[in-house]
This record gives structure tokens, C-alpha cells and sequence, in this order.
């Protein structure tokens, strides 16, 4: 394995990360504060949201072109210029403007935070290394080359380690940013994060040699749309899973714990980010509870508990049994299962496609996510304001039974999973 390489993609993706943890929380704990409503809140991460989406439809084909190592720079050095354009808001502007103003921002650190994602966890599959002579000839044995070869669970190891940790520090970033803007402001907090990532950037370029990414042939446009039946089954599963998260976290559960329980910007900031962190701890060791060899028959029964899981809370919450305590064990639980269920999807995008159209295809799989988290934004807002929390929740159940049947359908796909 190149650890090198990937210690370095990992460091700049965890910088990156740290950021749009703490980026996210400023700019909604301090519009919020300004008197934004719900709405209108969900409206600042829309194009962020979008933009997600066309980045990682186009990102995936530019990357296999120019290669990885440039997506991710890029995407660095957009989100520098996003948090400096952030702090140049003028107070004295009209709502209008303001809003206009930051949903570009906000567009701007979409496409890096996408850029600089699927350039890191497609770097992965081609820094982790392919299966040994042994290791193949067993799959071969077992029927099926993945995910049962010993190079699969190296592979879903690397994966659920840069995963976990990107998300464990994003939590930390949520703390980060409620932190910042109580001690820091809105402003010097931006400028702060801009000059730390600037150095991130710096190191990235002084140390990573390694050139990754690129197809030994030249990428059609066409092939952007071209998938195989398991890409495009997961991608829709991975829709639908990330809209059910985003329905509930996006805006209603910090507006929730701000304007019903009356807590401070701080412990909104400390519970989002305990909640992040323990998520990216069980994504990390997602490998030691399920393993690799059975991922693809676990996803409809891992899908099916955290639909369940959903259900059951928002039932409490309709029936307000104990709500503030079902709420916060509740979102505890959906979080640990909710993890499990991306490191499984986060491992089987990447046994589903071949070494040579890995930026491609990642980024077509992450487009779906993108859809997914505009979607769960939007109706975040929308469903907040007419039913409020359990409404959200009661959206997420919804969602998360669509997933389950799609992901069942990836279990027709076992014969086609091709080789590392």
C-alpha cells in the first residue's frame, strides 16, 4: 500500500473537513441568530446542495482525465476562496442581496466540497493494493471475487478508516464552529479557517507525487450516464439514505434544540458534533462488525433496522412519549446504524467498479448523494415549518423504506461484482 500518498489525501481531506464542519454550523447558528427563518435557512444550503450534484457528475469525468491529484487541489483552493468571499458579507446589504450573496458562497464550497471527496475516497481504490495471486484464487473458489478476497477487507478497511475519520473530525468542526463564533465572530472565524486550509493546500502540493486517477482511455461524455444495474441501484439506494438523514439534521434539529429547548449555540454545536463524531466512529469499524465478504447480503437487513429504528421515533415523538430523552437516545441509535449502512454503501460503489473508471463512476454514485442531500434540505426546512420535528422524522421513515426495497435489489447484482 502507498501509505505516503494516502497519509497525505487523508490529512487534506480531514483539513477540508474540519471547515465545512465548522462552516456549516457558523453560517446557520449566525443567520439564525439574525432572524432567518427555517425556510430561509434551507434556502442558504441549497445551491450548495446543487452544486454538489454537478460536481460530482462532471468532477468523476474530469478526474479521470486529468487525474485525481488536481480535482483535489482544486477543490482545496475553492473552498479558500468561499470562506474569504463569506467574510466580505456586508451587514448593510438588503435580505435579498444578503441571501443571494451567501447561497454563491455556499455554491462555491459545494463543488470543493465535492471535488475534494470523491477525489480522496477515489484515490483509495487505486493507493490500497489489489488482491494477491492466493487471496484471488480463494474468491475464485468461493464462487465470487468480491467482496470475499482478503483484498476486499483490506479495501473496506481503507475505506471505513478515511470515512470515519472525515466524519469524526466534521463533528469536531460542528463543535469547532459553535466555539469560533461565540469567541470569534462570524468574520475573523472565516478568516482563521481560510489561512489553516491555505496550509493544507500548501502541503498537499509541496509533498503528494503520486498521479492517480487517470483513464488509460479516453472518457466519453456519454459514459457519464452509462452505468452498470448495481451502480445504479446503489446510487438511487444512496439517494434516499442521505435524503432521510438530511431531513431531520439539516435545519430542524439545530433550529429544534435552539428555539424549543432554548439551548445555547454551543450545546447545539457540542450535540451535533458528538453526534458526527460517533458516527465516523462506527463508520471506522464498520469492518470488525460486518464483514467484507457478506457487505453486499447485510445492506437490505442494515437498511431495513435503521428504517424501523426511524419509525419508532417518530412514533414517540408523535405520541410525546418522553420526547426530549426518545429524541436524543433515538438520533444516538440512528446514527450508529445510519454509519453502518454508508460504509457498507462506500465499500460496495468501489468493489463495483474497475480500477480504470473509479473517478467515473464515484462520481456519479456521489451525485446521487448530492441529490439526496438537496432533497433532504429543502423538505428540512419546508416540513419543519409545517409539522415540525416528528414531522421530519416521520419524512426520514418514509425515505429509508424506499432505500431498503432498492437496496434489495443489489442483491440480484452478486454474480456481476467484478475484481479489484
Amino acid at each position: 500500500m502507498k501509505k505516503v500518498s494516502y497519509s497525505i489525501v487523508t490529512l487534506s481531506y480531514w483539513g477540508f473537513t474540519l471547515t465545512d464542519g465548522a462552516l456549516r454550523m457558523l453560517v446557520l447558528l449566525h443567520f439564525h441568530q439574525l432572524g432567518y427563518s427555517p425556510l430561509s435557512l434551507a434556502f442558504l444550503f441549497l445551491l450548495y446542495e446543487f452544486f454538489g450534484v454537478i460536481t460530482n457528475l462532471l468532477g468523476g469525468w474530469i478526474g479521470s482525465r486529468v487525474g485525481l491529484k488536481s480535482t483535489l487541489y482544486v477543490g482545496l483552493a475553492l473552498q479558500i476562496t468561499s470562506l474569504i468571499a463569506l467574510s466580505l458579507l456586508n451587514p448593510a446589504w438588503s435580505a435579498t442581496v444578503a441571501i443571494s450573496y451567501i447561497m454563491a458562497s455556499q455554491a462555491l464550497s459545494g463543488i470543493a466540497k465535492d471535488l475534494t471527496k470523491m477525489s480522496s475516497k477515489s484515490a483509495v481504490k487505486l493507493l490500497v493494493p489489489e488482491d494477491s495471486p492466493r487471496a484471488e484464487k480463494q474468491g475464485q473458489k468461493n464462487g465470487s471475487k468480491h467482496p470475499q478476497t482478503k483484498g476486499s477487507g483490506m479495501l473496506f478497511k481503507w475505506v471505513a478508516i478515511l470515512t470515519g475519520s472525515k466524519n469524526a473530525l466534521k463533528g469536531v468542526g460542528f463543535l469547532l464552529g459553535s466555539v469560533l463564533l461565540t469567541h470569534l465572530g462570524f468574520t475573523h472565524s472565516l478568516w482563521l479557517m481560510a489561512g489553516c486550509l491555505a496550509a493544507t493546500l500548501l502541503l498537499a502540493l509541496l509533498t503528494l507525487r503520486e498521479d492517480m486517477g487517470k483513464s488509460k482511455a479516453k472518457v466519453k461524455f456519454s459514459q457519464l450516464f452509462s452505468k452498470s444495474p448495481e451502480i445504479n441501484w446503489l446510487s438511487a439506494a444512496r439517494l434516499f439514505l442521505f435524503a432521510s438523514r438530511d431531513v431531520w439534521f439539516v435545519v430542524a434539529l439545530p433550529v429544534f434544540l435552539k428555539s424549543t429547548l432554548g439551548w445555547s449555540f454551543n450545546q447545539v454545536g457540542s450535540f451535533m458534533a458528538f453526534w458526527i463524531i460517533g458516527y465516523g466512529v462506527v463508520q471506522s469499524i464498520a469492518p470488525r462488525i460486518i464483514k467484507a465478504k457478506h457487505a453486499l447480503a447485510r445492506a437490505p437487513l442494515w437498511a431495513g433496522v435503521l428504517a424501523t429504528v426511524t419509525l419508532l421515533l417518530a412514533l414517540a415523538q408523535q405520541l410525546t412519549f418522553y420526547p426530549t430523552a426518545t429524541m436524543m437516545i433515538g438520533l444516538c441509535i440512528f446514527g450508529g446504524v445510519f454509519a453502518l449502512n454508508s460504509s457498507l454503501h462506500s465499500y460496495l460503489i468501489l468493489t463495483f467498479t474497475s480500477r480504470d473508471q473509479v473517478s467515473l463512476n464515484v462520481g456519479f454514485y456521489y451525485m446521487a448523494n448530492a441529490w439526496g442531500r438537496l432533497l433532504g434540505t429543502l423538505l428540512s426546512g419546508v416540513i419543519y415549518l409545517i409539522g415540525g420535528l416528528s414531522a421530519c422524522l416521520w419524512g426520514s421513515a418514509i425515505m429509508l423504506i424506499i432505500a431498503t426495497i432498492l437496496t434489495r435489489s443489489l442483491k440480484n447484482c452478486q454474480k456481476k461484482l467484478t475484481s479489484i
